[in-house]
């Protein structure tokens, strides 16, 4: 069909100097000279360029499939699995411990990062720096640890981490609530986040 329409196409256009073919003769009428020039419609032109327009289209898109993959388009990122507690705290556990597990009322002993929901960082046990840790060691009573962490804590084994989203009403309600840093400015940038979500990292070392 493809050479047919091109020879079809090939004049599509009136002449623009008139060839003998095209001169006019006496007794022919205007149609007759223009299907000896060859003239077609613009309607009639436009499409059937459009018909070898689509077909071409049509074997584009039939080589690009061809070459492509089974699935390639259709894989799915991977998600990142949580649970949310009665608390509203979200948490995922990142590794799994071995040792003992933590319940509630036991002393432990772990290792944090704090972080803004936005990723800003505000407080760390363990230098950015020169990797010297100084862990915290708290009872998880809730008399002195934030609720949110204990919740994240309870549950956990020694040896594991997990990363939970704590929010402000589980967090630090009060300003005498553990964890928290000793000097100034850590403390200072901490609290003025008291009533944002935070994020914690936790890395239990030891249940006692």
């Amino acid at each position: 069909m493809a050479p047919a329409l091109l020879t079809r196409l090939t004049n599509p256009l009136p002449c623009a100097s008139p060839s003998p073919r095209c001169r006019r003769r006496p007794g022919r009428s205007p149609p007759a000279r223009a299907a000896a020039c060859g003239v077609v419609s613009r309607r009639r032109a436009v499409s059937e360029m459009a018909i070898l327009g689509g077909a071409a289209a049509s074997c584009c898109i039939d080589l690009l499939f061809a070459h492509m993959p089974a699935r390639a388009a259709m894989l799915e990122p991977d998600v990142i699995r949580y649970r949310k507690l009665d608390s509203g705290v979200k948490l995922e556990d990142v590794v799994d411990g071995e040792g003992p597990e933590a319940r509630e009322g036991d002393v432990v002993q772990f290792n944090y990062v704090c972080r803004r929901a936005n990723g800003y960082f505000v407080h760390s046990t363990v230098d950015q720096f020169s990797g010297e840790s100084k862990p915290v060691t708290l009872a998880l009573d809730g008399k002195e640890i934030i609720r949110g962490l204990k919740d994240v804590i309870v549950g956990m084994k020694a040896g594991g981490k997990r990363r939970a989203l704590i929010p402000p009403q589980v967090g630090y309600t009060d300003e005498s609530l553990q964890p928290i840093p000793e000097e100034f400015g850590p403390r200072r940038s901490l609290l003025s986040h008291a009533k944002e979500p935070l994020v914690f990292e936790v890395q239990l070392l030891k249940v006692h």
